[in-house]
């Protein structure tokens, strides 16, 4: 199969203006790019680079300006940077929404909920409430919400940057396990360029405003891989350079 026939993700010359006249915005400049089934890609580049709105393009919760932009139909789900949980609910009653928003009846709501708990390390805290959760406990409960949308692509916006150094460490290792036993499609946005070369099959870096493709790195380490390994060091190195000159360009 070629990578145009296992693509679930296709943008064609995808363009983003935000306002019209002398006050617009050209956030994204005819962006193409393509995602298989099953690939892991990473979205890198200097902030306002257009990263999120790419994400937003992708999960329809914005409209594109220009080019062309296909899902083939695929269920996605978005998961942000706040775990963004209702106070007010348990643990097990967040992740029991989604299902509750799909229609599936209480019973089955229950024992799915348990299921995706277990799936993200997090069985018997069903009973919890957000609060009495450490900040990579609830990126857990959030992935584990996001997880029970039935989706085939995964988008994630920078969910592990408010974390500290150790905790999302931990998050990458269960982000990859649950990447590969939910066969999932992930396109995840992220600062940080030694995260991206850790998790990611290709880091995709995108130029400073308006967002353009610049390069497309293919990661080719073998996994499991630890994001102070040599290998990840060095092409975070190369690729951080790469990420400096373009926002000294833009500078200029």
């Amino acid at each position: 199969m070629s990578l145009a026939e296992s693509a679930v993700v296709r943008l064609d010359g995808v363009s983003k203006q935000y306002g019209s006249g002398g006050n617009a915005l050209l956030a994204l400049d005819h962006v193409s790019l393509t995602v298989s089934k099953g690939e892991f890609v990473c979205l890198l580049g200097a902030s306002g680079c257009g990263k999120s709105t790419l994400l937003s393009l992708v999960a329809g919760l914005d409209k594109i300006s220009g080019g062309t932009l296909d899902i083939g139909g695929k269920h996605i789900s978005l998961m942000f940077q706040e775990a963004a949980l209702f106070p007010w609910l348990s643990v097990a009653g967040n992740v029991e929404l989604a299902l509750r928003l799909q229609g599936v009846g209480r019973a089955e709501r229950k024992k799915r909920a348990e299921e995706l708990l277990e799936i993200v390390r997090l069985g018997g805290f069903g009973g919890k409430r957000p609060h009495e959760l450490s900040g990579g406990m609830r990126q857990r409960v959030a992935l584990a919400r996001a997880l029970a949308q039935d989706a085939d692509i995964l988008l994630m916006d920078e969910p592990f940057g408010a974390l500290d150094a150790m905790t999302r460490d931990i998050l990458h290792d269960e982000l990859e396990r649950i990447w590969r036993e939910q066969n999932l499609t992930v396109l995840f946005v992220t600062h940080n360029v030694r995260e991206a070369v850790r998790l990611g099959d290709r880091v995709i870096l995108l130029s400073s405003r308006p967002g353009r493709v610049i390069e497309d790195f293919t990661i080719d380490h073998p996994r499991p891989r630890r994001i102070d390994s040599t290998e990840v060091a060095t092409q975070a190195a190369e690729i951080t350079d790469r990420l400096r000159a373009e926002v000294a360009r833009h500078a200029n």
